[in-house]
């Protein structure tokens, strides 16, 4: 299967495929493979499902002013014939397809949809239909631009083609609704055509709301009003003006709409229609840009939080501007500033999706990386006021779900700290300056908002408590930027010790032993009790990350503080925990005395009530609940997994590490998931594959009660784990890994752009972006200025691939003899190169015919070129993946 093939969604086959368009914390608005425009998620809150009134696109052909066809732009429906149960009252489920899907109206018998993300291209075909029609749909996504990335729009190219024998004119229409209260609606036709509506409310409001529909074609008519009326007016007479040939005549109401009308189930929202007019000769092709922006810009706090602040609340605004409406001042704004800069913003939009898509990257990895850049464009995201990136775990249909930047979920993804390291830059800044209880060192696990109002109650999580100091240590090292790492210094050996703090309630290494011996609260939402590899792994991570930063700001004593735990609890580890095969928790389940010293308030779970003793001892079975045990667990070498990915060592004996890896493919990875017992939350199912959350082989003892999920198959977590296969050398294990996971999202089971976990657009599935780094062999050290590749794939004795080390984005190709490597955006300072354990020194760099002198080291602006020449640089021997 090729990689537009592959990447194909026909409409028909694909109900469930929706790709989202829209910024960076901006919320989106999805289009699916059959052109239907839904899930408006831009009023800084998910809504699944959603519709915006009959938005939709539609084109209509003339020849000679006889109209020859006029269809709605939309593939078949394929979706529930007796219609949905969400809806308004008589439009859901016994009614028929939502009125708003446009199923009643001429639409194209064909339709499809290509990627890979960020650029969706439609084609829309039917035999009545004089020509062709095709569409691109993107918003700007432009590694190291947050700015720009963070623009609420979403943009359109039109292509008509004419492959009659005679000219046509064609009329490409654009109706958008605007259903919020009292909507004003205005028209600048001052380059090209904008119509905007406004609701009629104060601007500062957390209902005010604007959405503009815009082209820069010339020849433009529209109708600022649709008819208004009852029962089914209002598209009665819509289909009847845009059917009849000719230019629209505008329709324009002094006055808001009666209420009486609009409080009636039969009264629809305020809606828009703007026509562009083009003739296209024979045979040719023309094209119309157009642009959808939004601008909600006040944001509230409209869930309830699971959780208290540590102390009364702070004195802050409980509302708050999103970042973008500290960018522009409105709707109209956004799409004079998208279609000043359109050809810029498509076309560096463009040259990312070629880059990553020419990447020599199996085709269930390709699409697994470039799928989940999608999370960030989602609701998912929020940039709070001060630019700072904020996120939920993921969504609800109707609300963010997990709020507060949870730290034991963030810490897998990789997007923001390769592709927009100011972004993930403001998550370390927010966790450490937001959210660290001063007194112990000890950081809650999820951020409360509005952003000031005080510290979170929820407890410090062992996993993500230490994977912050661990993505310190990477965030610095991508950047460089040894103040911004003096800045954070204090607050990130605070957390290193909060480990022996005597403030620690849960009592994790009390005697510097390097090992955790306390209770232990994680990301599956309980607690361990005694060592395991799992967590043990993040805090020896975080104390070897610690040494090394120590060691750069001149802190020689908490270095070799640091590393001296850490010795001890790495060779504890390797010895107490390993059984041979892979890593073991180290508990008596039967033993109810562990719980003694827990038992009391402070720091109880919030999912569970009850004692300590109600929350873990199971009298039924005479065993603690929830834990591991002799099982072998997903996560159970995953600290090294960060280590790896930011050079920073060896964690677990590497030897134990690419065992344990094994291991869990041998037990946990199931061929056909509907052969596996799972009470839990079912993410696979039948015939499809998956690695399991935790498995327990023969002769394992499985408590009664294990940790939560055990049975489930969560897509972060396989990512993971599928590039850590990838690190030993099993890659064809570890594309079966990534390809199990992305054959349940193809579309005719769910959606390709929307992998679920605790929620849709999940943010954990972000670490499937370390495959690109694990396979191009990517390493990275700005402080140094050193940038190294060493492949681990070719096809046919070539790797091509696509880096960004936070400063500078570009292209790799090397194989038979030759490397190059070009700059696209951003400034690449190097000292050393290398390739293939090929060093490339300064001197060597600075011949570089586009090398600039630097004051450190040689520097390469965006539109440089490096090339090399050694019989040394051929891949004939990495593993081929055109398999």
């Amino acid at each position: 299967m090729g990689t537009a093939q592959y990447f194909q969604h026909a409409a028909a086959d694909a109900p469930y495929a929706v790709f989202p368009l829209g910024g960076i914390g901006a919320g989106s608005i999805g289009i699916g493979a059959d052109g239907r425009l839904q899930e408006w998620e831009i009023f800084n809150r998910p809504a699944k499902g959603s519709v915006n009134g009959f938005s939709h696109f539609a084109i209509r052909a003339e020849r000679d002013g006889e109209v020859l066809d006029t269809r709605v732009l939309n593939g078949p429906f394929a979706g529930n014939r007796s219609g949905e149960i969400v809806g308004k009252p008589f439009n859901t489920f016994g009614f028929g397809p939502r009125r708003e899907y446009m199923t009643g109206f001429p639409h194209f018998e064909r339709s499809s949809l290509t990627g890979p993300y960020p650029v969706a291209n439609l084609a829309f075909e039917d035999h009545r239909f004089p020509g062709s029609v095709e569409m691109q749909a993107l918003s700007p996504f432009i590694p190291l631009d947050a700015r720009a990335s963070s623009l609420p729009v979403a943009q359109f190219e039109v292509r008509l083609s004419n492959t009659g024998a005679t000219a046509l004119d064609y009329t490409f229409f654009g109706c958008v609704s605007f259903d919020f209260a009292n909507a004003r609606i205005e028209v600048d036709q001052a380059d090209g055509l904008s119509i905007v509506g406004k609701a009629a409310c104060d601007p500062q409001s957390v209902d005010y709301a604007e959405i503009a529909l815009a082209t820069d074609h010339p020849d433009v008519s529209y109708q600022r009003h649709l008819y208004r009326g009852t029962w089914f007016d209002m598209m009665e007479v819509y289909w009847a003006d845009i059917s009849r040939g000719g230019r629209l005549t505008d329709r324009f109401y002094e006055k808001a709409a009666n209420p009486a009308i609009s409080q009636s189930w039969r009264a629809d929202a305020e809606h828009s229609v703007m026509a562009a007019h083009v003739r296209v000769g024979a045979g040719e092709t023309k094209t119309l840009r157009l642009a959808i922006g939004w601008y909600v810009p006040n944001v509230k706090k409209t869930w309830v939080s699971r959780f208290d602040v540590l102390k009364e609340n702070q004195n802050v605004r409980p509302v708050w501007k999103n970042y973008y409406a500290t960018q522009w001042a409105g709707a109209a704004d956004v799409l004079a500033e998208t279609f000043e800069r359109w050809d810029d913003l498509v076309a560096r939009t463009l040259e990312f999706r070629a880059c990553l898509a020419a990447s020599t990257l199996p085709l269930p990895v390709l699409d697994a990386v470039s799928a989940n850049l999608s999370v960030i464009k989602s609701p998912t995201a929020l940039r709070l006021e001060d630019g700072a990136f904020y996120g939920w775990e993921g969504c609800h249909p109707e609300a963010g779900c997990c709020e507060g930047s949870c730290t034991h979920v963030w810490n897998y993804q990789q997007v923001l700290p390769f592709l927009f390291p100011e972004l993930e830059r403001s998550l370390r800044e927010s966790e450490f300056f937001e959210n660290q209880v001063p007194e112990t060192g000890g950081l809650g696990f999820r951020l409360a908002l509005p952003k000031g109002i005080g510290v979170s109650a929820e407890r410090p999580c062992a996993d993500g408590h230490f994977g912050a100091v661990i993505k310190t240590y990477r965030d610095w090292k991508l950047s460089g930027d040894i103040d911004w790492l003096r800045r954070l210094w204090p607050h990130v050996a605070a957390a290193v010790e909060f480990a022996w703090h005597a403030g620690n309630y849960d009592k994790w290494d009390p005697s510097q032993s390097g090992v955790l011996t306390g209770r232990q609260h994680h990301t599956l939402d309980m607690e361990l009790f005694g060592p395991n590899a799992w967590l043990n792994g993040f805090y020896l991570g975080a104390l070897l990350a610690g040494a090394e930063m120590a060691d750069a700001l001149g802190d020689s004593d908490r270095a070799d503080l640091y590393r001296e735990i850490f010795e001890r609890g790495k060779a504890w580890t390797a010895e107490n925990l390993f059984n041979g095969s892979y890593f073991i928790q180290k508990i008596d389940v039967t033993d109810k005395s562990v719980l003694d010293e827990f038992n009391f308030a402070e720091g109880m779970t919030s999912y569970v009530g009850g004692s300590t003793y109600d929350q873990y001892w199971s009298d039924e079975h005479g065993e603690i609940k929830y834990q591991i045990a002799d099982g072998c667990e997903i996560d159970q070498v995953l600290a090294q997994w960060h280590a790896n990915l930011y050079g920073l060592g060896e964690i677990f004996d590497a030897g134990q590490f690419a065992s344990a890896v094994r291991s869990i493919y041998a037990h946990n990875f199931a061929a056909r998931l509907g052969d596996e017992a799972n009470p839990c939350r079912v993410f696979g199912m039948a015939e499809e594959s998956g690695t399991l959350m935790c498995a327990w082989p023969a002769r394992a003892a499985r408590p009664a009660i294990p940790v939560p999920y055990s049975q489930e198959t969560m897509h972060g977590f396989e990512y993971a784990f599928g590039s850590q296969l990838m690190m030993i050398g099993e890659i064809e294990k570890g594309i079966e890994v990534f390809a199990a996971v992305r054959d349940r999202y193809r579309g005719h089971n769910r959606n390709p752009w929307n992998e679920i976990e605790c929620g849709s657009n999940y943010a954990r599935s972000m670490s499937s972006y370390a495959a690109l780094l694990v396979l191009s062999g990517f390493g990275f050290e700005a402080v140094r200025g050193e940038m190294s590749f060493d492949p681990m794939v070719q096809s046919q004795g070539v790797f091509e691939g696509f880096w960004c080390n936070a400063n500078a984005w570009g292209t790799i190709r090397i194989g038979h003899g030759s490397a190059r490597l070009e700059v696209r955006g951003g400034t690449l300072r190097l000292s050393a190169l290398s390739l293939c354990g090929l060093t490339y020194g300064a001197a060597e760099l600075a011949d570089q015919d586009d090398a600039e002198a630097g004051a450190r080291h040689v520097v390469f602006p965006a539109g440089a070129t490096l090339s090399f020449a050694d019989e040394k640089l051929d891949l004939t021997g990495r593993q081929p993946i055109d398999m």
